[in-house]
């Protein structure tokens, strides 16, 4: 992912209310605003004409993070049809500043956003199947590279969900091990806590005491984000805890410090990488 000079533009003044936002040398905007001030994002000339949205919220029954992904060709016209759902409570649209984008254009980008977003955890992805649309090799090359520029900026609108995506990858002197009973769970410090990778494993039973991570536990594997299998449990999809803490706690059955449980190839812990680098 490119270095980036990111303009983002307080319509109102609050970092929290309408808000525009841009990247140097990009054709691409984006509209981002609380739904508390829908009228206004509404009538902004932008969502006008053709994009691609995200809604954001919480699931009614799960209190889950949620996120609905959908394209219009008029997005303004779009939104409203959302007023009747009352999960979500920011709206964050992307359009072209060169009007070219198309409805095939839309759709390929919605699609490709659902496809990445169905691999990820940690959030209620609303909207799991889309038409999509195949473009030519030289339009999905350019729509690729409206979409990093998308994953840039999402984060920085407050939708997290694609952070992954723009953050450099692992290389294996960041790679942490939390070990236990012969099973071995792998992570890394993220900017947001900790993420566990797919294939981590952890003891099968939670200590008595460990009454929150029960359910916490429970909601994974009804998320599909753990599986039980005969004698230990294991992660199905990568997963980002709030901190190495909370990771090492689910992986080890109960309360664990999260500093001295993850530890590196050479056993050195996370409290140590850290003491070196301050």
């Amino acid at each position: 992912m490119q270095a980036a000079t990111i303009k983002l533009f307080l319509v109102k003044g609050s970092p929290n209310s309408l808000r525009t936002g841009e990247i140097s040398n990009w054709t691409g905007k984006a509209i981002s605003s609380p739904r508390t001030e829908l009228s206004d994002f509404l009538k902004r000339e932008e969502t006008g004409g053709p994009g691609i949205y995200f809604l954001t919220g919480t699931d009614p029954d799960s209190s889950e993070p949620t996120l609905y992904i959908g394209e219009a060709e008029t997005v303004a016209s779009r939104i409203k049809s959302h007023a009747g759902k009352d999960f979500w409570v920011n709206v964050t649209a992307f359009v072209s500043k060169d009007e070219n984008l198309t409805k095939a254009h839309i759709r390929y980008l919605e699609g490709k956003l659902i496809e990445i977003a169905s691999k990820k955890s940690g959030f209620v992805l609303l909207n799991s199947t889309s038409s999509g649309a195949k473009l030519p090799e030289s339009d999905a090359a350019e729509m690729d590279i409206f979409l990093d520029k998308v994953f840039q900026l999402l984060p920085v609108l407050g939708i997290n969900y694609f952070r992954d995506l723009v953050e450099k990858p692992s290389s294996q002197r960041e790679l942490l091990y939390c070990a236990i009973k012969g099973l071995k769970a792998k992570g890394k410090r993220t900017s947001n806590g900790f993420l566990v990778f797919k294939g981590s494993k952890g003891v099968p039973d939670p200590r008595p005491s460990a009454t929150k991570m029960k359910g916490k536990r429970a909601k994974l594997i009804s998320a599909g984000i753990l599986e039980e299998k005969e004698g230990f449990i294991e992660f199905i999809k990568d997963y980002e805890f709030s901190s190495p803490s909370a990771a090492a706690s689910m992986i080890r059955g109960g309360a664990s410090n999260g500093l001295t449980s993850w530890k590196d190839a050479k056993g050195r812990s996370l409290k140590q990488h850290e003491e070196s680098e301050t």
